[in-house]
């Protein structure tokens, strides 16, 4: 069969995946669980670690659910399963710390919705499971490629989804390192990934999802998933990362912030002598 009839045919009976649609459900069953939880102990901050979990969860899902299943979609599974219990667990542990505190995102919500907060959290949640699932599309369309031969885009996903990880890690543990050593609220961490840039964290997050975009991409209809990584990028970029994650630290150091903003990328990690 052609290449592009192999690809029509699969993205035809797409929407008909019975996998497909009990994974949307099931987010949809599980956020609404969790929006009861966190409604009861009056502490949403725990949607985040739910996020993380979730993707885990419904890709492996996917991936599991493959009628074959091939050394690209047992890698794969086990990559997006690391990822998913290393940052779920790492968001787990700082709410549990924090607990009964709640995220300033989520105080600034309580705020702005008012006696309509436990209405909008709900939807909020529910916005939250659509993302789950919409972020677990890569892991369907490789456990959908009937194809099980590992190809050359398998091998730069792999690269990069390995050096995200371990960038990603490296930055967290640097960051609770320093924060151990260095309680003030006013200090500022410039030590290792942090010197080159003032997220890092985010800039590893969001080549590990180029990695699982390149996974996808010799599926049938793998081209698609390059929304995952263009998504998850915006939004650290634009949205729940970069924007408050600052708005906050020039709350709480000031000038000095200010001073590391200069001379330090805000993404991409890169020689600070450059924004000097």
């Amino acid at each position: 069969m052609k290449p592009q009839y192999r690809e029509l045919n699969f993205l035809k009976s797409f929407l008909d995946y019975g996998v497909f649609l009990t994974a949307l459900f099931a987010n949809f069953l599980l956020f609404s669980a969790a929006w009861a939880w966190c409604v009861k102990i009056r502490n949403v901050s725990p949607v985040d670690a739910f996020w993380a979990f979730g993707i885990g969860l419904t890709s492996i899902f996917f991936l599991w659910g493959s009628e074959n299943l091939s050394l690209a979609k047992i890698i794969v599974s086990g990559l997006v399963g690391i990822w998913a219990l290393r940052l779920g667990g790492h968001l787990a542990l700082r709410i549990a710390k924090h607990h009964p505190a709640e995220d300033a995102r989520y105080l600034v919500l309580r705020t702005l919705w008012g006696n309509q907060t436990k209405r909008n959290f709900f939807f909020f949640f529910q916005a939250q499971a659509l993302s789950v699932f919409l972020l677990s599309l890569p892991f369907y369309f490789i456990a959908a490629d009937p194809d099980l031969t590992w190809r050359w885009s398998h091998s730069i996903g792999l690269g990069l989804t390995l050096a995200g990880l371990i960038g990603e890690a490296l930055a967290d543990r640097q960051m609770s390192q320093f924060k151990t050593t260095q309680p003030s609220v006013e200090a500022i961490c410039e030590k290792g990934l942090w010197k080159y840039s003032r997220h890092p964290n985010y800039f590893f997050e969001s080549v590990i999802w180029l990695g699982f975009f390149f996974f996808a991409l010799a599926s049938p209809g793998g081209w698609l998933a390059i929304l995952a990584p263009a998504a998850i990028t915006y939004l650290l970029l634009k949205v729940t990362g970069i924007p408050p994650t600052e708005a906050a630290a020039i709350r709480r150091k000031g000038d000095a912030y200010r001073d590391y903003q200069r001379r330090t990328s805000a993404f991409i990690p890169l020689p600070p002598k450059k924004f000097h």
